[in-house]
């Protein structure tokens, strides 16, 4: 079954490059275009697309605002934001409002491809520049001050690291250090349907919701090891 992707851009010139770039593509099929967070809202109820390509600057409504509308009501829908903002403040703003990727508007046809298909497959995609800021900003924002300066390991149920298998430790750290799950099977020789099942049981011993939070946590934990 193809993806079905909205486009949404105020810019005209801006959609139909898009939809140029991707509507010859077999798994592919462009279901509509939006202008504004405010038309992105009533196009997807009534084209039920599977990935939205979206911008942040646009008028009426922002992408960061059309993401926080959206999430909560479609999360099956998946946010893959296509901006030309290289600034940490508006990648983190998209990956806590709930977007599922970020690529920058100067990104190679191969590499948007590849983004759409991780995305409507369930997984993240943050290119290694995003990726960075995103994990700097978690270790900085989740560090917690130490009493005690001593390098004792977690020990219990306190740290995730130790509510997981070995197994899930590798694919725990493979996450924290910004790999898909595609490269993780790879990485491993698994397929990737065991490490959706694997990042899926990490998760739920976490009792997190999402990629993001586990790796903030993880990362947290690791620093008082």
């Amino acid at each position: 079954m193809a993806i079905r992707i909205l486009v949404v851009d105020d810019h005209s010139v801006v959609r139909q490059g898009i939809i140029t770039l991707l509507e010859d593509e077999e798994d592919i099929l462009i279901v509509g275009e939006a202008s504004d967070g405010d038309e992105v809202l009533d196009s997807v109820e009534a084209l039920s697309p599977d990935v939205i390509l979206l911008d942040l600057t646009m008028p009426r409504m922002s992408g960061i605002e059309a993401i926080k509308a959206l999430v909560p009501v479609y999360p099956e829908v998946k946010v893959l934001v296509f901006s030309m903002h290289n600034n940490p403040d508006y990648i983190l703003s998209a990956v806590k409002s709930g977007a599922a990727g970020y690529l920058l508007k100067d990104t190679g046809r191969e590499e948007i491809l590849k983004a759409v298909r991780s995305v409507a497959a369930g997984e993240l995609y943050y290119p290694p520049n995003a990726s960075s800021i995103i994990i700097r900003n978690l270790i900085t924002s989740q560090r917690e001050p130490v009493e005690e300066p001593e390098n004792k390991p977690m020990t219990g149920g306190n740290s995730v690291w130790n509510k997981m298998t070995p197994r899930e430790q590798q694919i725990l750290q493979c996450l924290t250090e910004g790999m898909s799950s595609k490269d993780i099977a790879e990485h491993f020789a698994i397929s990737s349907n065991t490490v959706a099942n694997q990042r899926a049981s990490i998760m739920r011993k976490a009792n997190v919701k999402n990629t993001a939070e586990l790796i903030g946590m993880a990362l947290r934990d690791r620093q008082k090891v």
